[in-house]
């Protein structure tokens, strides 16, 4: 009955029924989603829509209308039946942005051509955010108009019952509703006049002859910017390294500007609460949509956002003392440290003696740095050096006086972190840095240790040395 409605909406546009009816893919919704087409290709494809809730349907429509006569990019709507649960609306194609750049989210590299669709997005969500709101009734918005501390509290909630529960971690509700009070009063203070898209993300963007089209809002609401861009730029399976995010947020600043002076710092410091905020709300949605309705699609993004959390707990959020202290513990629970330590990244820093070989990289990846000690000068070839290694203070002190180790350690050290950094913003999870000298016991063992302290402290993974000749091992577990 509801195919027949589409198909009626159909000819109604085109005069002819169509005969290709292709269901698309289900998204995170109960809304089922069709391309109806006419196989002459004489009239255009259109995607028809099967609604279950009609206060979301007429959100939809009405927001998709106000759009479209502000001139932005969202997808025009053709035909809508009487009752407002079946509509049309003009195709788009199938690219997302989600797809476009499935090979930077896989490698944490993105190419310029992917960068630049991300950048184009996020430069146009100003537009959608202010230029959307001028003249639009909010009281269309479903299921709330406003971004209140009533949502904000519901979206925690929705987090507490159907995630953190469901791992099965104790914890006190009272304190906990403590620092979901304390996190509302903190988010409000951003509340603006202006349409927030809710969930803004890259399966949610259209890629049409190159450009971004927007789909999918009919979630938004009066409410804070700040929500969108850590709801883009924080999405559990988007992988985006820091320092693309730091170039996104610059564009998005930037395009903000348009529309109203921005103080950068501010800016920042409110934006990480919103991060935290969303990534709350985006476990509780996995928690519902995977443990609940069992789709496989959420559960696969479950170690994505907990990798996420994890990585906001590192600069601490002192307004929420008890909610960051069981965080912390969550972020620690074995099903999610098991899965953490298979991305993680593992340093193996090695001193060798070159007459003995070169070592191995038995982690099979092959590569990585070799340092040849050999042109320092060698304490070695004093007699008083020779029962010492580069672990003791007397060749410490010769080779840090000489000045040509220190020297030599500054241009490897500007080479190893450039790799480490990259490796750990493209989930690589091996590298191998080795230092020969002659022997195996001055030079080599004075550049392995310091190199692999200088690792360990600067980015913070694990650090494997071993002084092959030596027969010395030291580990430098992440803290």
């Amino acid at each position: 009955m509801a195919i027949t409605k589409l198909s009626n909406l159909y000819k109604k546009v085109t005069g002819v029924k169509p005969d290709i009816i292709n269901e698309l893919p289900a998204s995170g919704s109960n809304r089922r989603y069709y391309r109806l087409a006419d196989s002459t290709g004489a009239n255009p494809s259109l995607i028809g829509t099967l609604g279950t809730v009609v206060e979301e349907n007429h959100a939809f429509l009405t927001l998709a209308r106000h759009f479209a006569d502000k001139g932005l990019p969202t997808p025009r709507v053709v035909a809508v039946s009487p009752d407002e649960m079946t509509y049309l609306q003009e195709d788009l194609g199938d690219k997302t942005l989600f797809g476009e750049i499935e090979r930077g989210r896989a490698t944490r590299s993105f190419s310029t051509e992917e960068r630049e669709l991300l950048i184009k997005t996020i430069q146009k969500l100003p537009d959608i955010q202010f230029a959307g709101a001028v003249g639009l009734d909010f009281g269309v918005c479903y299921p709330a108009s406003d971004f209140d501390v009533r949502s904000i509290l519901w979206d925690l909630n929705y987090f507490k019952y159907c995630f953190l529960k469901a791992t099965g971690l104790e914890f006190q509700e009272d304190k906990l509703e403590d620092d979901f009070m304390a996190m509302a009063e903190v988010l409000m203070r951003s509340q603006s006049s202006t349409f927030m898209y809710r969930d803004f993300q890259s399966r949610n963007v259209m890629i049409k002859d190159g450009e971004p089209w927007f789909i999918d809002f009919q979630g938004g609401r009066k409410g804070p910017f700040y929500y969108d861009v850590a709801s883009f730029l924080w999405q559990a399976k988007a992988n985006f390294p820091d320092t693309l995010r730091e170039e996104l947020i610059k564009e998005y600043i930037s395009a903000l500007r348009k529309y109203k002076p921005v103080d950068e710092a501010y800016f920042m410091e409110q934006l990480r609460h919103f991060v935290l905020f969303r990534t709350l709300q985006v476990l509780g949605a996995y928690g519902f949509r995977g443990y609940f309705e069992k789709k496989p699609h959420f559960m696969q993004s479950v170690p994505y956002a907990v990798a996420n959390l994890r990585s906001l707990l590192q600069h601490p959020y002192p307004e929420y003392p008890y909610l960051s202290k069981l965080l912390n513990e969550l972020v620690g629970l074995k099903q999610f440290s098991d899965e953490l330590e298979k991305r993680r990244l593992t340093v193996k820093v090695m001193s060798f003696a070159y007459k003995k070989g070169i070592p191995n990289d038995t982690s099979g990846n092959g590569g990585g740095f070799v340092f040849d000690c050999r042109a320092v000068n060698n304490p070695g070839k004093y007699d008083r050096y020779k029962p010492f290694t580069g672990l003791d203070a007397p060749v410490i002190s010769f080779l840090e006086e000489d000045g040509e180790m220190e020297k030599f350690l500054d241009h490897a050290y500007e080479l190893v972190d450039a790799s480490v950094q990259r490796y750990k913003e493209r989930g690589f999870t091996n590298l191998m840095v080795c230092f020969g000298c002659t022997g195996g016991q001055h030079r080599s063992v004075y550049g392995a240790q310091h190199m692999a302290e200088h690792i360990h402290r600067k980015f913070n993974v694990k650090v494997e040395l071993v002084h092959r000749e030596q027969n010395i091992e030291q580990t430098f577990n992440v803290k």
